[in-house]
């Protein structure tokens, strides 16, 4: 009988907390929605077989973009009778490019849930009462006593105030 290997806390966490960020880097090399899913259960399941490689302290994220991206330039070469294909040396642009992106995709998710922190309390249950699934203006409006248009205004600067601060917060990281 075969002993599983020991899979980190660690490990596990990254794989779960990256799914979004690595199925968006396979979407970006792959634009079909079906063949992104089907890379990302592979890169899963590669990241998995290779876990006890990966080493605790060490960036997940870049680790797993390059374990898709070889998924997703495998793949691109079984479709390749596509003629709407984008060439090898066009993919591998993008995957650099979109790798860089959402490298700081943490960064700048920090900067903004720091940002947040920082408004008054109504400003955050505003956001999140109007970003909530069922969420809108003219829900606002009736729950708050205020017109749909004064609603607008007050979001509009809630977000121009965590735009800049989150250019701050990120211009000050740098």
């Amino acid at each position: 009988m075969t002993q599983e290997p020991h899979i980190s806390a660690e490990f596990g966490l990254s794989l779960t907390r990256y799914q979004t960020s690595l199925y968006a880097y396979i979407l970006s090399l792959v634009p079909d929605r079906n063949a992104a899913e089907d890379i990302l259960q592979e890169t899963n399941l590669t990241l998995w077989e290779k876990a006890q490689q990966f080493e605790a302290g060490s960036d997940f994220l870049a680790w797993a973009t390059t374990i898709a991206r070889y998924k997703a330039l495998h793949a691109r070469r079984d479709y390749a009778r596509d003629r709407l294909q984008f060439s090898p040396a066009v993919t591998e642009q993008l995957a650099d490019r979109m790798a860089e992106r959402i490298a700081g995709v943490d960064t700048r998710r920090r900067a903004l849930r720091d940002c947040l922190a920082k408004l008054p309390t109504d400003d955050q249950q505003m956001l999140a009462q109007r970003y909530h699934a069922e969420g809108s203006v003219q829900r606002l409006a009736a729950q708050t006593g205020r017109t749909a248009s004064a609603v607008s205004q007050k979001l509009y600067r809630l977000r121009a105030i965590l735009m800049e601060c989150v250019r701050k917060t990120l211009a000050q990281d740098a």
